[in-house]
């Protein structure tokens, strides 16, 4: 019996394992569901306002964007003898300097995160600044080591003082140009995910009571008839009221999702007994993915509640799911009495829509959510990416 007085799903029947690689109440790396200093540093990390130069597409870009600005320069030097030589002696100086000043960021970023966003700022102008002058000297003083040994300069700077301040103009006006890009960028995303957990939060508590109020109906009605089933129900619904409760904005592992829906089936089964039937076909789908909350629970509620609650002789609901072209596919289905299919209630209309609504805030075109109403059968498929 746990402190809040339910029981451990664990412990009860046709119930899966909690899993272990997942809290459920917390962060991991955390005692007692309170961040660590770690978990802090990484939260700081991932919401900087500087993009992860270590990331590979990070890099194309950078490469791209300073091959972009040698054109530029190349082509604001009309008085060159040939502009492909021009092209390729800028190229290969812009290009030293965009990918060492990617690395400097690569490696300090972290520390950078630890810092207001006003010093931040000034440490990043002043990184890239200087990586800028460092290399413009060493240009100079390369090319003058290779002159002395007698052979081709043509390549390199002959006047140090020109070659490096005008090289530290630019890098001025295009690390300023670029820092404002991205703070800019930066609280453009953060805006649209803060909307975004808005509207998660509207959707998911507009959810969240529906099937909660059922189950205390189902409680109510087996509080005189049966007090020890009607115990387990408490015990059920408590389990529900803990994992519906928690962050919206924190996706479930698939494995405590499933957990959800089977809870739900138990306190389904008290009310409708035999006349219920749920055939799990979930192995080929890995457990360790993560799934918005309530995704699955209240598909199961509506297969159960608009498909075999109104059937005299019940059914059986089938819950399946597989992989395909990194992508989980879950599909509920339940039959439907004869003239069903083609008129779907407004009740499961509206669960569907919710549903439908949060994966495509939660994954863009990747979520999706189909309905088909087929002769004798309802059957609705959900296709999220695999994620971990």
């Amino acid at each position: 019996m746990s402190p809040t007085g339910a029981v451990d799903p664990s412990q009860r029947p046709n119930a899966y394992p909690p899993p272990a690689d997942v809290l459920t109440e917390g962060t991991a790396g955390s005692v007692g569901g309170e961040p660590t200093a770690a978990d802090a540093r990484a939260v700081a990390a991932r919401d900087f306002f500087l993009p992860d130069f270590c990331d590979t597409r990070m890099v194309f870009a950078v490469v791209l964007g300073a091959e972009l600005l040698a054109v530029v320069l190349a082509l604001a030097r009309p008085d060159s003898p040939t502009f492909l030589t021009e092209l390729a002696r800028i190229s290969f100086f812009v290009q030293w300097i965009a990918l060492t000043s990617a690395a400097v960021l690569c490696y300090s970023r972290k520390r950078l995160a630890r810092l207001p966003v006003p010093s931040a700022t000034t440490v990043t102008f002043v990184l890239l600044v200087a990586n800028t002058i460092l290399l413009s000297e060493a240009a100079y003083w390369l090319g003058r080591a290779l002159g002395e040994r007698g052979l081709d300069t043509s390549l390199f700077p002959d006047q140090q003082g020109a070659f490096v301040m005008r090289n530290g103009m630019i890098c001025v006006i295009v690390v300023a140009l670029l820092l404002r890009y991205l703070f800019v960028s930066h609280q453009w995303r953060h805006h649209v995910r803060a909307e975004a957990r808005s509207r998660i939060d509207a959707l998911q508590a507009r959810i969240r009571p529906h099937f909660l109020f059922n189950s205390m109906n189902t409680i109510a009605s087996l509080t005189r008839s049966d007090p020890a089933r009607a115990e387990e129900a408490v015990e059920d619904l408590a389990d529900l009221f803990r994992a519906t409760l928690r962050d919206s904005d924190t996706p479930l592992r698939l494995k405590e999702e499933l957990e959800l829906a089977r809870i739900y089936q138990r306190i389904e089964m008290l009310r409708l007994g035999d006349r219920l039937r749920v055939k799990w076909d979930v192995e080929a789908v890995p457990m360790r993915a993560l799934i918005p909350g309530l995704t699955i629970q209240p598909l199961l509620e509506n297969a159960i509640y608009h498909g075999i609650e109104p059937l005299d002789g019940g059914g059986v609901v089938t819950v399946a799911g597989y992989v395909d072209d990194e992508q989980i596919v879950l599909t509920v289905s339940n039959p439907t009495s004869s003239g069903e299919a083609a008129t779907e209630r407004r009740g499961n209309r509206i669960a569907v829509d919710n549903i439908r609504q949060r994966l495509e805030l939660a994954y863009g075109d990747k979520g999706q959510l189909d309905v088909e109403p087929l002769p004798g059968e309802y059957r609705v498929t959900v296709r999220f990416p695999f994620t971990e």
